[in-house]
């Protein structure tokens, strides 16, 4: 009994470090422990306790990671969604947090500092840059047209 509770607590602190560089979603502080070798009681125990604290909360964590993002790289929904899935955040949290967001403003947002480099090139040139750059962020054709034609008419 003594040996579990050591290894309760070497868990505990080995998933606050790793909490301290950034925040973390339940899954991958869940792999992170058992990549340490250890059960999946104890792992279960752990992750109990730190949602009790607070310390883990996937809803924050996927309002935050995609408040940042949206800020310094604008990507689509669709993008969004892959990058949370990976990070194993439940669909319903993910769909919950993205209602805000709209593909077209995040399109226009994320090609905004790239136009003033775009602006001197020819109009093909500067066609293809766009397409390939919002194609890249994982928005729809339709988004990357309707992006094209807004930015193109305030080219002219």
């Amino acid at each position: 009994m003594a040996n579990d509770k050591q290894s309760i607590k070497l868990a505990l602190n080995l998933a606050l470090k790793y909490l301290s560089y950034q925040p973390r979603t339940v899954y991958e502080v869940k792999e992170y422990i058992k990549n340490k070798g250890f059960g999946e009681n104890i792992i279960e125990k752990i992750i109990e306790t730190l949602l009790e604290k607070n310390y883990l909360n996937d809803t924050n964590f996927a309002k935050i990671f995609i408040e940042s993002k949206v800020r310094n790289k604008p990507k689509s929904k669709f993008a969004f969604q892959y990058e949370l899935h990976k990070k194993g955040i439940n669909p319903s949290i993910v769909d919950a947090v993205l209602e805000q967001y709209n593909n077209q403003d995040l399109a226009i947002k994320s090609v905004r500092n790239k136009i003033k480099i775009w602006r001197k090139l020819d109009a093909e040139k500067f066609k293809k840059k766009m397409m390939n750059y919002l194609q890249y962020r994982g928005f729809s054709y339709d988004i990357c047209l309707s992006t094209l034609d807004r930015f193109k008419k305030s080219k002219d």
